[in-house]
């Protein structure tokens, strides 16, 4: 996945992405670089700063893995709903 809002994975986008992963029962790790911090955790996710252009990778293990990397994926494909 790539970042592609303009203004990156900032507080707001990684408030959105935490609270979603944390509805999902599955563990979710964001992974950039080789780093992989807790999803569920929007002071991990921030700890990643990805500017726009950030190529990230959405990681899942638990009963509904797959549903949680295609929804969060989905998030991130559609700038987390901001409007640039």
């Amino acid at each position: 996945m790539t970042i592609s809002n303009r203004l990156g994975l900032h507080a707001r986008p990684a408030a959105r992405f935490a609270r979603m992963a944390s509805g999902f029962r599955s563990r979710v790790w964001l992974v950039r670089d080789g780093e992989a911090v807790d999803g569920k955790s929007i002071l991990e996710v921030l700890t990643l700063a990805c500017p726009k252009g950030t190529r990230l990778i959405i990681r899942a293990s638990g009963p509904d893995a797959q549903l949680a990397v295609d929804t969060l994926c989905q998030l991130v494909t559609d700038s987390f709903g901001e409007l640039d």
